[in-house]
């Protein structure tokens, strides 16, 4: 502590400087305790532990007066990201706004939605020809020329928090690009930076590892290492190399090594440089793969999990008001190990996500209420962002347990519903593409907008239904309901996505089109798919804003004895909401004796009907029903 000392400026106020005092001496104990389970003690761990304080320091006296100021109101309430007025977007800055002051001046659109929360998908410096989206950064430093600098980032996150929109970005943390700096001069011959990464000479550790970790994109590379490049800069064949690198995803995305402390404090150095751009919330990228142990998967170690927590130490020291989002499309069971208040506080839900697709596909809801009523309830002081759709390809994540417990065999079902949303079913509305396909297996995972899954582009007369009915169920079983910009609209798939040759072997640009402006013309006129859509969702949001039973995440399960239609209830002091949703394209109804543990009289908050639960209920096709009972 005597140490921090030496680094405090003249003109930090004696308040701040007590209230960060103060959040060191909490804190401490914690990150100091974390860095000698992941390091050991040493005099190294001891030295790297007491830089990272001093760049604590350092950074949180850089926050803006406005930061710090936003520091001291979320500490004071820790839970804001769990009202029922949250309502989260996500879109390309590129594809959705062409650039940073494009997104600026959307702002207004943003608040006609009711968004609270904006996530941009990546925007960092980025090799032109190898940058996998925007996920392989060479540089958290600066924002990809083509979209805008760092300052207007900064600005633009100042004007998003002054209309109450938290704004989010990825944390690219398990590797770097290739041209980063760091890289960089690991190829120059920098030992230093050379350690930042997993450099091997020879194949005998790779070779070692590579026998109980399994490939992620084999249509990339096979195994998890690729040919260290030369010192004049080219590349080996995989025949002639002599050193490895690590690369978990693409050649051009080596994973950091975080054996090495150096490269904790340097990450830790990169996050809390964009805390003071004016981040409020860092979804954590591929937090699974983030430590290395030889003779396992090397995925969902238990350091990658004491990694996390000693980074949410940090914030908790020099940024209270940032969150962390986890981004794990894992096995259930290993999705809710990365949520808690002391590692990520929110976390994509993406077994909802699935099991709201296959529930379509099946008109069965079972596993998605066996999912609800298992899977759904988090620790406190968290929460689910639930969401239709992302950026990425669905994957059918359920556990095989779960199904086979309905009778359900798990790997001819996702052979099914790949072949459903991929068009290639009999009877299917579905209009999507397959990513990393195998026809041969019947592997593979989805590309599509919910519009083209749900039907629209088929032209199905149950779409529209399905998409309302699929953001009915994201918006009321607690968390943060998020919208892919355009889904709103009923955006279809983009028809030229592979015209590019930089992006035809990706299938998942299918569903990250362009700005639709005649759709977003025509989203107040009701004769139009756009309206409707539009429309119903506007309906639907407005009704969860005023709806109390709808902030927090409790929920319970409520079995209504019909596998077609998914019930569940939404407590609060005094009140509960029972939320029922049809599944199927035929009329469902739930009997008087299974509604009978309820009150008798109901009102449905989305159209103000009342209903007598002693006569049963019928929903129709695609139905639902909020109850307040």
């Amino acid at each position: 502590m005597r140490a921090l000392d030496d680094v405090r400026r003249p003109d930090t106020a004696p308040a701040c400087w007590a209230a960060l005092v103060a959040r060191i001496d909490r804190e401490l104990p914690r990150l100091q305790s974390l860095f000698e389970r992941i390091y050991g003690t040493s005099d190294r761990t001891e030295a790297e532990l007491r830089s990272l304080l001093v760049q604590v320091a350092v950074s949180a006296q850089e926050r803006s007066d406005e930061l710090a100021a936003l520091d001291a109101r979320r500490e004071a309430d820790p839970t804001w990201f769990q009202s029922n007025q949250m309502l989260g977007g996500v879109c390309y800055v590129d594809r959705f706004a062409t650039n940073l002051d494009g997104v600026r001046a959307s702002i207004p659109y943003f608040r006609e939605l009711g968004l609270t929360y904006l996530h941009l998908m990546p925007l960092f410096a980025a090799p032109e020809e190898n940058s996998d989206g925007g996920y392989a950064v060479s540089s958290y430093r600066q924002v990809n020329p083509a979209l805008g600098d760092m300052q207007q980032l900064e600005d633009l996150a100042a004007e998003l928090r002054e209309n109450g929109i938290a704004l989010v970005v990825d944390f690219i943390f398990n590797h770097t690009s290739n041209e980063h700096q760091w890289a960089k001069l690991a190829l120059s011959g920098d030992r230093r930076f050379e350690e930042y990464y997993y450099v091997f000479d020879g194949r005998e550790l790779p070779d070692a590892y590579e026998r109980t970790v399994r490939e992620i994109f084999p249509d990339d590379h096979p195994g998890s290492f690729v040919p260290f490049p030369l010192p004049d800069g080219t590349v080996p064949s995989r025949e002639e190399a002599e050193r490895w690198v690590w690369a978990t995803f693409h050649t051009f995305q080596w994973d950091l090594n975080y054996s090495n402390p150096a490269v904790f404090r340097a990450m830790a150095g990169e996050m809390m440089f964009l805390a003071n751009r004016g981040v409020d919330i860092l979804r954590m990228d591929a937090v699974a793969f983030i430590w290395k142990q030889l003779g396992t998967t090397c995925e969902n170690l238990p350091e990658a999990h004491l990694l996390i927590q000693a980074f949410n130490s940090v914030l908790a020291m020099a940024a209270p008001a940032v969150l962390f989002k986890s981004e794990a499309i894992v096995h259930p069971d290993q999705v809710i190990e990365y949520i808690s208040v002391d590692e990520c506080r929110i976390s994509y839900n993406p077994l909802q996500m699935a099991l709201i697709w296959n529930s379509l596909a099946t008109r069965d809801a079972r596993l998605l209420q066996q999912a609800l009523d298992r899977r759904h309830n988090l620790p406190e002081g968290t929460a689910w962002v639930n969401y239709v759709r992302s950026h990425d390809d669905i994957g059918w994540t359920f556990s095989d347990d779960d199904a086979a417990e309905l009778g359900i065999d798990g790997f001819e079902h996702r052979r099914f519903l790949n072949s459903f949303f991929v068009g290639r079913h009999e009877g299917s509305f579905a209009r999507g593409i397959p990513f990393q396909d195998n026809p041969a297996t019947g592997d593979c995972r989805i590309s599509g907008t919910t519009a083209s899954l749900a039907g629209l582009e088929a032209g199905d007369a149950g779409a529209i239904d399905r998409i309302l009915l699929a953001h009915s169920i994201i918006a009321s079983t607690g968390g943060i309901p998020l919208l892919y910009l355009g889904d709103e609209v009923g955006q279809l798939n983009d028809p030229h996505w592979a015209d590019d040759p930089a992006q035809a072997d990706d299938s998942r640009w299918a569903h990250r089109p362009h700005y639709p402006a005649e759709r977003y013309a025509q989203r107040d006129d009701p004769s139009t798919d756009a309206g409707r859509i539009y429309a119903g969702l506007q309906h639907l949001l407005a009704v969860r804003r005023a709806t109390p039973e709808f902030a927090g995440t409790t929920l319970i399960g409520f079995d209504t004895k019909n596998p077609h239609i998914v019930g569940y209830q939404r407590p609060a002091s005094g009140s509960l909401v029972v939320c029922f949703a049809n599944v199927d394209d035929e009329p469902q109804s739930i009997t008087a004796l299974t509604l009978s543990g309820l009150p008798p009289l109901a009102v449905d908050l989305l159209t103000d009907a009342r209903h007598d639960l002693r006569a049963g209920l019928t929903l129709p096709a695609h139905g639902v029903l909020w109850l307040r009972v």
